[in-house]
């Protein structure tokens, strides 16, 4: 699902829907695109399996500088993975949370928005709302979540 595709002689690039990208092989420098940052609370996520698969990647990558598009450059990328595997799972877990009792998308969606102090907005409505549907179907997918329908609404639940 995901390669790393050489696009010149030094210039590579992560293929994958987790939005990482931009490897430079010089051996001195790994730029990263879209590596996760601190301003967003819930950082747009097209695939929770796939983007953890490329976390793994990326922390497996040497260079002598790693220079994120969101974060500070450094020459030890393990931090920023962690970081980022850390916020994953954080996110996973409230909505786990929430979902102790069945519930609709639009109810979940308020409650990521609530606690996280998030202004719903159209913007806001759509990127956070994928991310969210992302993660329930991840967490569907691992058995962690169940999915039910009751008088024609889809509910999730903690599995």
């Amino acid at each position: 699902m995901y390669e790393l595709v050489q696009v010149s002689e030094k210039c590579y690039y992560i293929n994958c829907p987790a939005k990482i990208g931009v490897y430079v092989a010089d051996k001195d420098n790994v730029y990263l695109v879209d590596s996760g940052n601190d301003k967003d609370a819930v950082s747009f996520i097209y695939d929770v399996e796939t983007y953890l698969k490329t976390l793994d990647m990326v922390e497996g990558m040497e260079a002598a500088m790693f220079v994120p598009a969101h974060a500070d450059a450094s020459a030890d990328v393990k931090q920023l993975v962690r970081y980022n595997r850390d916020k994953v799972q954080s996110i996973a877990e409230r909505i786990l949370s929430i979902c102790e009792e069945p519930k609709c998308f639009e109810r979940i969606l308020r409650e990521v928005f609530m606690g996280y102090g998030l202004t719903m907005n159209f913007e806001q409505y759509v990127l956070v709302g994928s991310t969210v549907r992302s993660y329930l179907s991840w967490l569907k997918d691992t058995g962690k979540l169940s999915a039910e329908f009751q008088d024609s609404m889809l509910l999730w639940q903690k599995a």
